[in-house]
């Protein structure tokens, strides 16, 4: 019950930080968006570097449970499913997971000024190009590591621009998005 209720406050601050910013991320805000009683997000989460952790937690927890989901989709295939499986999962953070990529880059402002949080950011991301290193190598990429740093950040880019960036207003097809991750899968991929 106590690791539930922890995990609702987790998810709902990251709802708080998507909608409101950092500045807007309160134990007080979180407590009304959570719908729990005034106090309980400071009970588990004192201050609020402790709930920014929570947050960071959350969010790592998410993108490695949907890399565990799409990781049978690769390595059972090959470059051209890998390919397809990307492009949903891009798909995927452009609608249902908008919210968790906007408080993600909430959360990377805030490491600009607080090492701590850039600690947990930085480990999370490594955590996520490890899983993805670890794929690249079952479908055959030779200097994996490197490889998969370059594709998580060209990924990334591609959620920036459509999210935040100059082309926001602006959603790729599927079809556009299987094309873009085809090409980056092939460099990936390639001896």
């Amino acid at each position: 019950m106590e690791h539930e209720r922890r995990r609702h406050i987790a998810r709902t601050a990251l709802h708080v930080l998507a909608t409101a910013g950092g500045r807007g991320l309160t134990h007080r805000a979180v407590d009304t968006a959570a719908g729990v009683p005034a106090g309980s997000t400071s009970y588990y989460f004192r201050t609020r570097a402790a709930l920014l952790n929570a947050c960071l937690d959350d969010l790592v927890e998410q993108d490695l449970a949907e890399l565990d989901l799409m990781q049978p989709l690769v390595t059972a295939a090959d470059a051209e499913v890998a390919a397809g499986a990307l492009a949903d999962l891009v798909l995927h953070w452009l609608t249902a997971g908008r919210e968790r990529h906007l408080a993600r880059y909430e959360l990377c402002l805030e490491s600009l000024r607080r090492p701590e949080v850039a600690e947990v950011l930085q480990a999370g991301g490594r955590s996520i190009r490890h899983r993805v290193a670890d794929l690249l190598t079952e479908l055959g990429a030779p200097d994996a590591r490197q490889r998969a740093d370059w594709l998580v950040a060209c990924l990334d880019g591609i959620v920036h621009d459509r999210l935040v960036g100059a082309n926001r207003d602006t959603r790729p097809s599927r079809d556009e998005l299987v094309a873009m991750t085809r090409r980056l899968t092939g460099l990936a991929l390639a001896p």
